[in-house]
């Protein structure tokens, strides 16, 4: 008999996120429910990853198409930056219009 490794919450938003392509978002929501966990625990998830790693984090942002304020302000730049690298626009009043750039897992 082989025993199954089941991923870890964290494992299972991670591989989620990494099939989000460039110029696409997802909110922590949506994440979550897919996952079948909370958008705190996305959140917490992403935050936990280490500074160098394959996951594109920048992609995930909140249910009203912006990017959420960070403790050390820097990263919310960075955010803002990587997006708009991969063809992600934002309006004037920074909010990622999610019907064009709104990412649905199959």
């Amino acid at each position: 008999m082989t025993e199954e490794k089941t991923e870890s919450p964290y494992q299972r938003i991670y591989t989620l996120v990494k099939q989000i392509p460039p110029g696409y978002v997802c909110s922590y929501g949506c994440l979550g429910q897919k996952v079948g966990c909370t958008a705190r625990t996305v959140g917490f998830a992403l935050s936990a990853l280490p500074a160098r790693n394959d996951v594109p984090w920048q992609r995930i942002v909140n249910s009203k198409g912006m990017i959420s304020p960070r403790a050390d302000g820097g990263s919310n730049l960075l955010q803002r930056d990587l997006l708009e690298i991969e063809g992600v626009c934002f309006d004037g009043t920074n909010r990622i219009d999610l019907n064009a750039h709104g990412w649905s897992f199959p």
